[in-house]
């Protein structure tokens, strides 16, 4: 097997002309207008936040008790936010998305889409109680507003992410990493709300915490993953539309995750308010089901390092990298390895941007099998260059110098290297 040939065995992919692109001034046009546009949606967010539930409060019958209340419940709910966020960022371990779009997509539904979400859902339960009384709002603002536009408003951060911020949005796992944030930001102030609410109902009645109680053993203990559950399905649609080659996937593959998830928000909020013995009944086949997602999550997340991997097997045989380093970026443990093992900060971000440089190169190959153009291809080479510069970091943060790649070439009796 000639040279040739192995190059192709291992992975090598062809680029698209991007003679007619900049890429730079793409990625930073982009960028632009999408912190704009999320700047935008976050004051506005934060504004109706404070008018709808703030305000009110401090005008009400009882502010000290209502604003107490209020304290509890984000004492209550926050901390538990904190605890919440880790379990996605440590599910993506091949290629950990960057802290400040987490931040973002957090902030997204905590601000946001809570705020949007709450003018929508109480001005839509208004007009029901004018038309038909309590019960027809009630039902009208949880089983029917509720469901769609919270959806909308927390879909509208993945969206945003995977339009604006492509370079950070690379598939599947991507995807609902991201709807998981915005999620767990929409459940956090959503459960200060709740468990606020309760809080001063208590201290009204009795003094006695027995509404809070329940509330925070059903919202905070048995279903802090429902909103993060239902989110996901859109994540999905969106990563499912950023891998696929096929315009009308590209284009269907988000309508239907968001279908998903509203059709699920409406089951399960319907089912509550219906009866809350139902919810009981329902919550083992939830929990099955949230269990059963977890899995695909954990399949995609191997599936992807498969592909980083896949991807930087010729990075080796070009001389770009050194076998050990190719161990270190499609390890599991990749983060604990450079910051244990490899000097820290300087490692971890060499393991990004060998990540990114696979990704680029495989978004590139799909590109070029759609006949479709794309702007990752020209990322390549200054990547390949920051693995150069990450090298030397590395070196002086470990005080000595690291092997030096240099290109494979086979011998009679290795024909290929035994790791493709």
């Amino acid at each position: 097997m000639g040279p040739a040939r192995v190059r192709y065995r291992a992975g090598v992919t062809p680029f698209p002309p991007q003679a007619t692109l900049d890429p730079a001034a793409l990625d930073r046009q982009r960028r632009t207008v999408g912190c704009l546009t999320y700047a935008l949606g976050m004051l506005v967010g934060a504004a109706l936040l404070f008018f709808t539930f703030f305000v009110p409060a401090v005008l009400g019958d009882d502010p000290v008790r209502e604003l107490g209340g209020m304290l509890t419940g984000a004492l209550l709910a926050l901390p538990a936010l904190g605890l919440y966020v880790w379990i996605p960022w440590l599910v993506d371990r091949f290629d950990p998305e960057p802290l400040w779009t987490l931040a973002g997509a957090l902030g997204w539904g905590a601000v946001a889409a809570c705020g949007f979400s709450a003018v929508i859902n109480s001005t839509l339960g208004a007009i029901g109680t004018e038309l038909g009384g309590p019960e027809v709002g009630n039902f009208v603002s949880t089983c029917l507003s509720a469901p769609f536009f919270e959806e909308v408003f927390k879909g509208l951060g993945v969206a945003g992410i995977a339009w604006f911020l492509k370079r950070e949005f690379d598939g599947v796992v991507d995807g609902v990493i991201y709807a998981a944030f915005v999620a767990l930001g929409f459940a956090g102030v959503e459960n200060v709300v709740y468990y606020g609410r309760a809080a001063t109902q208590d201290l009204a009645a009795t003094g006695e915490s027995g509404a809070l109680v329940a509330t925070v053993f059903m919202r905070g203990l048995l279903t802090p993953w429902i909103h993060p559950l239902f989110t996901a399905m859109t994540g999905l649609g969106f990563g499912i539309a950023r891998e696929t080659t096929r315009p009308a996937v590209r284009l269907l593959a988000p309508v239907g995750g968001f279908a998903a998830a509203v059709v699920l928000h409406a089951v399960w909020n319907t089912a509550a308010t219906v009866s809350g013995m139902l919810v009981l009944v329902m919550l083992p086949l939830w929990l099955l089901f949230v269990t059963g997602f977890m899995v695909l999550v954990l399949v995609l997340v191997r599936r992807k390092g498969r592909i980083i991997r896949e991807h930087l097997k010729d990075e080796v045989l070009t001389g770009h990298l050194t076998l050990a380093e190719l161990e270190l970026v499609t390890s599991p443990i990749s983060w604990w390895r450079a910051t244990l093992s490899w000097g820290g900060a300087p490692a971890r971000r060499f393991v990004e941007a060998a990540a990114r440089l696979s990704l680029s190169k495989w978004h590139s190959q799909r590109a070029a099998q759609g006949r479709s153009q794309t702007i990752s291809g020209a990322f390549v080479a200054p990547l390949r260059k920051e693995l150069a510069l990450r090298r030397e970091e590395m070196a002086r943060a470990l005080g000595r110098a690291l092997p030096r790649p240099e290109p494979w070439r086979p011998t009679p009796d290795q024909p290929r290297p035994p790791w493709l």
